[in-house]
C-alpha cells in the first residue's frame, strides 16, 4: 500500500528524535508502533520522479494542480520532484513534462528514514511526540492552544476563545480535539464591525501555517495601546483566527509524517496513514463540480473529496463559522457579483509554492468580482513577494475553502501558499516567511471594511509626527508619504493613478459619524504623481490630556481612498520632554565592502563616507546593523539613470529580496519604488526602513545594476546614516 510522503528530509530531524522529545502516553496502538509502521510503508514508495518542465510558468501552474504530489521544487534547475501515478504522469506529458526516477531524492529519503527508525526502536513502547522534532519554532497543537488560552487570560477585554466544533476523532469518542477560534477585538467598543477570518493548518503537514496565524494574534494583542495600527484595528474591526483547523491529523504530522487529510478512519482503512478526506476538497458549494477533475473519489487518494458535500466535522466547523460571520451578499448564479461595498475577508493559509490565490479554481473564467479580487491579491503579494494568481492551474480544483466565503457569501477570499517546503526550515520561516506574510495579514486587517474598493487606493507608506508628547496648544508637524503603486506586478500590471488628496483625522476615524477631515498639502506644491510627500501642522489647542489617535488616508484621482494608517499623539500636562539628540556625525564606513552577487563586472571607488559605483556591480558592507520599527536610513544619492537598478537595500543573506531593496531609478521594475530619485544632481533621501522590515544582522547593499548593453551606468552614494 502506498503511504503518505515524508518531506523534506534532514539529518536535524532524525537526530532530534531523542528521549527529551518523547513522552509516555498509553494508547490502543502505541505511537512508536504507528511511527515504525509508517516508516516501513514509506520505504516501499518508489514512484517518485524528477519532472522536467518546459518553462517556469507551466511549472507554477503544475504546482497548483499537483500541489499534493510535490516533494521538492527546483525552478532554477528546471524540474520538480513529484510522487506520481502513471495516470498522473500521462496528465502532465501533454504540457511538455518529461520524467526520470528521482534516485537522489529517494536515496536521501531512505537514509533519513532509516536513521529515524533506528532511534525510534530504542525508545520506550508508549511514546508520543511532545514537540516537533527538528522544528522548535513551530508550536504543537497543545502548545498552540495553551498560548491562545494565555492570550485570553492576559487580555480578557480583547480576546475570546470560542469552541466552534469537534475534530473527527472527538466526534467518535477516540480522543481528538475541540476546534477553536481566537476572536480578537476591543469588547468595550460595540457595533457591527468588519470581520477578518483566517484559518490555518487545514492540511496537517504544512508546518508554517498555524505559527504564522498565532504570531499575527500576538502582534495584535502585544501592540494594543502602544502600536497605533494594532490599536485601531482591534478597536474598530474583528479578527477571527482558527489556528488549528485539522488538529487530529496535525498530531500525526508532528511525528514527521507528511499527512494532508483529516484522520477519519472510515476512508482507506482505519490504521492507514493514507486515511481521511481532503478537507480542502470537501466544502459544499463547489463539491465535485468538475466531475472528478478537481478532486478524487478514491478514498486513498490525497485529494479524496469525501462521500458527500461538507461530510467532515472539520469542514462543517469552518462552514458554520463563516456563515455566522457574514450575510449572503452574492446572488444564486455563478456569475452574480457581490456588491463592491461587501465587507469581510477570508484567508486560508497553506504551504507551499509562494503564491497568493483567489477564486475561481474550478473554472478558467474570471470570478464576477475577479478584477477587485486581483487588485487585492496583487496588494497582498507586494508584501510577501509571492506570485499573485487565480487559483486554477493546469487543471481545476473543487470543494475548496473559498467555496463558502466567496462562492456562497460573496466575501473576498484568498489562499496564501507559504514558502518552499511543507516542513520548512526554522531559519527560513523566522527570517523571511514570518515577517513578509505578517505584513500581508496586517494589511488585510486594515482593508477588511471595504476590501473590493480600498485595496485599489493609495497606501500611507510613511507617517511621522515631529513630536509624540506635547503640551496642549503646541503645534505638531505631520509628514507622510503615500503611494498608489504598491502592487506585485509579476503576473500582470495593476493600473495606478496620481494622488489627489491626503487627509488626517483626530480620534474619530473617517468612517464614523462626527469625523472631521483636515487636509495635508503636497510638499512639491501639487498632487500630480503616483507617489507623493505631504504635510500638515496639527493644532493641539483644545485637545484633552492623554493619548490621541491621528488617522491618515490618501485618495487617488479616481476618487478611491486607500487604507488608514495611524500614530499616537499624547497631550501632557507636564513639562515637555527634551528634544531628541542630534543625528550621529559619523557616517557608515563604505570602504570595507564585499561582492554581493556573482555578477560583478563593474568597479567602485570609495574614500570612506562616499562610494562611486560603475558598470554592473553590487557591493555589501561587512558591518551589520539592527533595524527597529523606528529606524530611518538617510543618505546622499546621485546616478546617471542609465542602468537597470540604481539603489540601496539591506539584506540578512546573500540573496537580494525585492521587498528589502529600494529601487531609486532605473529601467527595471524590481524592488520598492516608493522613493525615487529626480534624475539630476545630488539628493538627500530618507527611508523609514523600520516601517518595511525589522531584525538584526542586516548588511547595507549598494546597487549599480546593468546586466546587458554598454556598462555606462554610474551611482554615487555618500553620508549614509541609520538612526532611530
Amino acid at each position: 500500500m502506498k503511504t503518505k510522503k515524508i518531506l523534506p528530509y534532514s539529518v536535524a530531524l532524525a537526530m532530534s528524535i531523542t528521549a527529551s522529545s518523547l513522552v509516555a502516553e498509553p494508547t490502543e496502538l502505541t505511537k512508536k508502533a504507528q511511527l515504525l509502521a509508517n516508516i516501513e510503508a514509506e520505504l516501499e514508495v518508489t514512484n517518485i520522479y524528477n519532472a522536467y518542465f518546459p518553462d517556469v510558468h507551466t511549472a507554477r501552474q503544475a504546482a497548483k494542480s499537483f500541489h499534493n504530489n510535490i516533494m521538492e521544487t527546483h525552478y532554477n534547475k528546471g524540474y520538480l520532484v513529484l510522487e506520481l501515478t502513471e495516470e498522473e504522469k500521462e496528465k502532465l506529458k501533454p504540457f511538455g513534462f518529461t520524467f526520470t526516477t528521482a534516485s537522489e531524492f529517494i536515496k536521501k529519503r531512505d537514509a533519513i528514514l532509516t536513521e529515524i527508525r533506528t532511534l525510534a526502536r530504542t525508545a520506550s513502547d508508549d511514546v508520543s511526540i511532545a514537540s516537533i522534532p527538528g522544528y522548535s519554532c513551530y508550536e504543537t497543537v497543545e502548545e498552540t492552544y495553551d498560548e491562545a488560552e494565555a492570550i485570553v487570560r492576559n487580555n480578557p477585554s480583547l480576546a475570546e476563545w470560542i469552541d466552534v466544533g469537534d475534530s473527527w476523532e472527538k466526534t467518535t469518542n477516540r480522543g481528538g480535539y475541540d476546534i477553536y477560534v481566537l476572536k480578537l477585538t476591543n469588547q468595550n467598543i460595540g457595533g457591527d464591525k468588519p470581520k477578518l477570518f483566517i484559518n490555518s493548518a487545514i492540511h496537517a503537514r504544512e508546518y508554517t501555517t498555524a505559527p504564522l496565524n498565532l504570531a499575527f494574534a500576538n502582534w495584535l494583542v502585544d501592540g494594543y495601546g502602544t502600536n497605533a495600527d494594532a490599536t485601531w484595528i482591534l478597536d474598530h474591526h474583528e479578527v477571527h483566527l482558527m489556528l488549528q483547523a485539522n488538529p487530529d491529523a496535525r498530531k500525526q504530522a508532528e511525528t514527521g509524517i507528511s499527512w494532508r487529510k483529516n484522520a477519519n478512519q472510515n476512508y482507506c482503512g482505519s490504521t492507514s496513514n493514507r486515511r481521511g478526506a481532503d478537507l480542502n476538497r470537501n466544502f459544499s458549494f463547489t463539491w465535485n463540480i468538475t466531475n472528478g477533475q478537481g478532486s478524487s473519489g478514491s478514498q486513498c487518494n490525497d485529494t479524496y473529496r469525501g462521500p458527500s458535500p461538507g461530510s467532515e466535522p472539520e469542514t462543517q466547523a469552518i462552514e458554520r463559522y463563516a456563515r455566522s460571520l457574514w450575510p449572503d451578499s452574492r446572488g444564486p448564479n455563478q456569475n452574480d457579483a457581490a456588491p463592491r461595498t461587501t465587507s469581510g475577508i477570508h484567508i486560508d493559509i497553506h504551504s507551499y509554492s509562494e503564491l497568493v490565490l483567489w477564486p475561481w479554481g474550478s473554472t478558467r473564467s474570471q470570478a464576477p468580482n475577479g478584477s477587485d479580487l486581483q487588485s487585492l491579491g496583487r496588494k497582498f503579494a507586494f508584501f510577501n513577494g509571492y506570485s499573485p494568481e487565480q487559483s486554477i492551474g493546469l487543471y481545476a480544483t473543487d470543494g475548496t475553502s473559498d467555496a463558502v466565503s466567496y462562492g456562497e457569501l460573496g466575501v473576498a477570499a484568498y489562499t496564501f501558499e507559504l514558502g518552499t517546503a511543507f516542513f520548512q526550515r526554522c531559519s527560513t520561516y523566522t527570517n523571511t516567511i514570518l515577517p513578509d506574510n505578517l505584513e500581508a495579514l496586517i494589511y488585510a486587517a486594515k482593508v477588511v471594511r471595504t476590501p473590493y474598493i480600498t485595496s485599489s487606493g493609495p497606501d500611507i507608506t510613511s507617517l511621522r509626527l515631529d513630536a509624540d508628547i506635547v503640551q496642549a496648544g503646541t503645534s505638531v508637524d505631520l509628514s507622510i508619504r503615500t503611494s498608489d503603486a504598491r502592487f506585485n506586478n509579476s503576473n500582470g500590471r495593476e493600473p495606478t493613478q496620481d494622488i489627489s488628496a491626503v487627509e488626517y483625522y483626530i480620534d474619530i476615524p473617517p468612517w464614523q459619524s462626527g469625523a472631521v477631515a483636515n487636509p495635508l498639502t503636497s510638499d512639491d506644491g501639487s498632487f500630480n504623481e503616483v507617489t507623493e510627500d505631504a504635510s500638515a501642522v496639527i493644532n493641539t489647542s483644545g485637545l484633552s490630556e492623554g493619548q490621541h489617535m491621528i488617522y491618515v488616508r490618501a485618495q487617488d484621482e479616481t476618487g478611491t481612498w486607500g487604507t488608514v494608517s495611524a500614530e499616537f499623539l499624547t497631550i501632557s500636562g507636564d513639562t515637555p520632554p527634551p528634544p531628541p539628540p542630534p543625528p550621529p556625525t559619523d557616517c557608515i564606513e563604505l570602504e570595507d565592502v564585499s561582492p554581493y552577487s556573482n555578477t560583478n563586472t563593474g568597479s567602485y571607488v570609495s574614500d570612506g563616507c562616499t562610494i562611486e559605483l560603475s558598470g554592473n556591480i553590487w557591493r555589501a558592507t561587512n558591518e551589520t546593523f539592527t533595524i527597529s520599527e523606528d529606524t530611518v536610513l538617510t543618505f546622499d544619492f546621485s546616478a546617471n539613470g542609465t542602468g537597470e537598478i540604481h539603489g540601496i537595500g539591506l539584506s540578512q543573506s546573500n540573496t537580494a529580496s525585492s521587498n528589502r531593496t529600494f529601487n531609486l531609478i532605473g529601467s527595471q521594475n524590481y524592488g520598492i519604488d516608493d522613493f525615487r530619485y529626480g534624475g539630476s544632481g545630488t539628493e538627500t533621501i530618507s527611508i523609514p526602513v523600520g516601517e518595511y522590515f525589522t531584525g538584526s544582522g542586516y548588511r547595507l547593499i549598494l546597487i549599480n545594476d546593468k546586466d546587458s548593453g554598454t556598462e555606462n551606468n554610474e551611482t554615487t552614494i555618500s553620508n549614509v546614516f541609520l538612526t532611530d
